[in-house]
């Protein structure tokens, strides 16, 4: 090879390095590393294109119940393994017909590109199933809410959110452990 030839390579590939470390640094931010979920920004993202692609879509906002009692009773580890069950759970749940993610603490989100082509009573039944850990059937719970994207007067993710939040808290109002619609 001709020595002016590799020299003029050489830069171009620490390039190449450079950019692909840069690229696995950027999937690694958008990525949660307890749960593998997207976190905020790489869900917000493809939330966003789903509700551009999908006027039926649904947001929705999962918050665990007694999670603060469950971490202080059984331990941090068992607490983390709560939000890696219920994560995978949530994941398999939206399967290809949406996409998870986790807010932060035990908050996680979900959109789907249809609510009438998921099962809610099954999510909910799948959130509240128990975590064996360790030994011990750990209690589960859940509670979540939807808005359906179609009915905001403007289609904007942060309105959904802000909805699916206000109807999540009405379902932790009526004693918790269930799903609440927006209105």
């Amino acid at each position: 090879m001709d020595l002016h030839i590799a020299a003029a390579l050489v830069p171009l590939l620490g390039w190449a390095v450079h950019g692909s470390v840069l690229a696995h640094r950027l999937a690694s931010a958008r990525r949660d590393p307890l749960t593998g979920l997207h976190t905020r920004a790489g869900w917000t993202a493809r939330a966003e294109h789903r509700i551009r692609r999908h006027p039926a879509a649904a947001v929705l906002l999962v918050d665990l119940d007694h999670f603060k009692a469950l971490n202080d009773t059984y331990g941090h580890a068992a607490g983390d393994a709560a939000l890696v069950a219920t994560a995978d759970r949530l994941r398999a749940w939206c399967g290809r017909h949406g996409t998870a993610g986790r807010l932060g603490g035990d908050e996680f989100v979900a959109v789907v590109r249809d609510l009438a082509i998921v099962d809610r009573d099954e999510l909910t039944a799948t959130l509240h199933r128990p975590l064996d850990y360790a030994g011990r059937s750990l209690p589960l719970a859940a509670s979540v809410g939807v808005c359906r994207v179609a009915e905001l007067p403007v289609p904007l993710l942060t309105d959904a959110l802000a909805a699916a939040d206000a109807a999540m808290y009405a379902a932790k109002g009526r004693g918790r452990r269930g799903s609440r619609l927006s209105h």
